[in-house]
């Protein structure tokens, strides 16, 4: 059964000019599933979805916390209770610390949150989101990630979130069709900023460990994602196949991947 990746923001931390940072849609089977909801990916989704009330959003999975992964569900909550109050709540799966979030950026925040957003948490056993089922392990990163596995018929897509180095990885993504990366590279850049002090391993993953997490996972396809803002993408592919012999894209927004 075919269907496709809509890649509405790639950016990690903040985003470039005229870019978004980490969301895609899942369309399968006539639903639509939202991965992550970063700064600048709503509009992009509304526009998407030819509805300013998110009409057609049929569940959302939100791997962590951090803002450049979740802010725009608070707009996402704002177009649900203004635009389209009294409708069924929108399935949201994400860790604990999404909802607490989301729920301190609005008044009465737990009562709009409750009827914009049915809540399911992350990570947890297998489940059934529409056609799929839905997977989720505990990743390492600053603060709780849920990878992200959906299969189904005819596909198999998995998505990191951020993540360090883990073994975890390899089960994350095995045999996906698609395996959506972070590939943060924090030093690419001459002269950048250093990554945030961690004492213990990495937790976030550069584009070459992003191609070693595929290979090891035999995935078909990596999509390199949660760019630092002004890294050099073409770098990060190279990166990435000197450990990777899939094919390898690069997120990009607009960005339309097949599947199936």
């Amino acid at each position: 059964m075919s269907g496709r990746l809509v890649v509405l923001g790639s950016c990690g931390g903040w985003p470039e000019p005229g870019r978004a940072c980490s969301g895609f849609v899942l369309e399968y089977q006539g639903v639509r599933i939202v991965l992550d909801l970063g700064y600048g990916t709503l509009p992009r989704l509304l526009a998407l979805l030819g509805s300013s009330a998110a009409d057609g959003v049929d569940a959302v999975i939100v791997t962590h916390a951090h803002p450049d992964h979740m802010v725009d569900l608070h707009g996402l909550l704002r177009a649900r209770w203004y635009g389209r109050r009294g409708a069924p709540p929108i399935p949201l799966h994400a860790p604990e610390p999404v909802l607490a979030r989301l729920t301190g950026l609005e008044d009465d925040g737990p009562e709009v949150v409750r009827r914009a957003f049915d809540w399911h948490p992350l990570p947890a056993p297998s489940r059934a989101v529409g056609p799929l089922r839905l997977e989720s392990m505990l990743l390492p990163h600053y603060l709780p990630n849920a990878g992200a596995r959906l299969s189904g018929p005819g596909l198999t897509l998995a998505y990191t979130g951020d993540t360090g180095p883990d073994p975890a990885l390899a089960e994350l993504g095995r045999g996906a069709d698609l395996f959506i990366a972070d590939a943060t590279d924090w030093g690419q850049r001459p002269g950048a900023a250093p990554a945030p002090a961690v004492r213990g391993p990495s937790l976030n993953l550069t584009a070459r460990e992003a191609g070693e997490a595929a290979a090891a996972a035999g995935a078909r396809r990596l999509l390199l994602t949660h760019f630092w803002p002004d890294n050099d993408r073409q770098a990060s592919r190279a990166a990435a196949a000197a450990v990777f012999d899939g094919e390898i894209l690069l997120a990009e927004e607009g960005l339309e991947v097949p599947l199936g």
